[in-house]
């Protein structure tokens, strides 16, 4: 079936036909396509081409899709049973590992979400400081609750104006709540803290920019984050849903040298099921029920399934760690689209860190903020993804995310994505 007919099915029956706005192709254009397999770095569409794949179902598929591992270990698990909303010695085990990757963890908590990850990591700073403010900055994406929506990137971006889209639904009481800055601005934190300081629960960041495109920060900024915010007696909430075991076997924040109070992780860590997890210093996640008063709950919390598939990825990735070839192959894809665009002079330039990247519609690097990132020529970007699309290359259709390099990833499709790069360039200059 044609994807022009599964989109007009879909969308008379599901809202927009796509069950999370950011698959749509609303900031790209055309029909957004649909998946039959996937194997490897490659994804088999339902019209039956074949795609290298830099999406990676948004960084989860770290090992690449349908890796034996993993379904082994998942098919071994659903075999015993698929959730029993009771305890299991899985659930240990996934979150010894958590705890050993990185001393800034004692405890950690799963959940089924990033989004969840985040509320929980949100409330409990409120529980613990006993203050209802966040400082959040702009163009970071911290999933879809009502709060953290405010002025945020990822779809939110892409789907009309910022402001505009964060408030509808959201009472303006919940939205009073959020404090913005702009990214990597750290004179703006002081200035916030200056005025609210004693009101603020926590400051949550995304250490690494993920959902403005690939925005790294500034030397300094993150721990002059951590100074102001502990400073006031506020927490600082590292949200590494993307960023945790995606550079290293463990978490960026341990890389970056900063201690935040509180920490989510998603993404890579479920394996490519729904799972995330929020841990910190056992004092602190002490405080969530039943232990203490901040209430969290998940019916499948700990999915047994969920948690074998994420044994196995963090098994792999910490016997045979992917990361340096990871950021190599990375590093080839945006030197071959730099070095093109700017050859056929064609205005767009890729920003990297380690193994993520975006390719922005402008020659303004560096991106450092959403400001900056909002320069770029969406119309051109668009053009840039068809053409790609076109030559069996799925980037992601949108300016405002990030490309991954999966361990999956091979010198070939290294090949054959710069080839692609290549090919496009020359079609956009003519």
């Amino acid at each position: 079936m044609t994807h022009d007919a599964l989109f007009k099915r879909a969308c008379s029956v599901i809202p927009g036909g796509v069950n999370s706005p950011v698959r749509a192709f609303n900031a790209v254009g055309g029909t957004p396509v649909f998946v039959a397999s996937g194997k490897g770095a490659k994804i088999t569409l339902a019209d039956g081409r074949t795609l290298i794949d830099c999406c990676c179902s948004w960084g989860a598929m770290i090992l690449g899709h349908a890796s034996e591992l993993v379904t082994e270990a998942v098919t071994k698990a659903a075999s015993r049973g698929t959730t029993f909303g009771i305890a299991t010695p899985g659930e240990i085990d996934l979150a010894e590992r958590l705890v050993a990757a990185s001393p800034l963890l004692e405890a950690v908590r799963l959940v089924n979400s990033g989004t969840e990850a985040v509320m929980t990591a949100v409330r409990l700073a409120r529980g613990v400081t006993g203050r209802d403010l966040i400082l959040k900055c702009e163009g970071c994406y911290h999933g879809h609750s009502d709060g953290l929506l405010v002025s945020a990137g990822s779809g939110v971006l892409t789907a009309g104006d910022g402001a505009e889209v964060a408030c509808a639904g959201i009472p303006q009481m919940i939205a009073k709540d959020t404090l913005v800055i702009p990214y990597n601005d750290l004179a703006a934190a002081e200035r916030a803290f200056a005025v609210y300081g004693d009101r603020i629960a926590a400051v949550i960041i995304e250490p690494v920019a993920g959902n403005m495109g690939c925005v790294p920060p500034v030397e300094g900024y993150l721990k002059g984050l951590e100074t102001v915010a502990h400073r006031a007696g506020a927490l600082l909430i590292c949200d590494e849903v993307i960023n945790a075991f995606r550079f290293h076997y463990g978490l960026y924040s341990d890389l970056a040298g900063i201690q935040p109070d509180i920490v989510t992780m998603g993404k890579v860590i479920g394996g490519g099921f729904p799972l995330a997890a929020v841990g910190a210093k056992a004092e602190i996640m002490n405080a969530l029920a039943p232990c203490g008063k901040v209430y969290q709950a998940g019916t499948l919390s700990g999915n047994p399934v969920a948690v074998a598939a994420a044994i196995a990825v963090l098994d792999e990735l910490k016997a045979r760690p992917p990361y340096a070839a990871m950021a190599t192959k990375a590093a080839q894809v945006t030197e071959t689209i730099n070095r093109a665009a700017e050859r056929y002079h064609v205005p767009l330039r890729a920003q990297r860190y380690e193994t993520v990247f975006t390719p922005f519609a402008t020659t303004a690097l560096p991106i450092r903020n959403l400001q900056e990132a909002q320069q770029s020529d969406a119309a051109l970007y668009a053009k840039f993804f068809h053409g790609m699309l076109d030559r069996g290359v799925y980037f992601e259709p949108s300016q405002f995310e990030v490309n991954f390099i999966s361990a999956a990833h091979s010198d070939a499709d290294v090949a054959q994505i710069c080839a692609a790069v290549e090919e496009t360039m020359a079609a956009l200059a003519r």
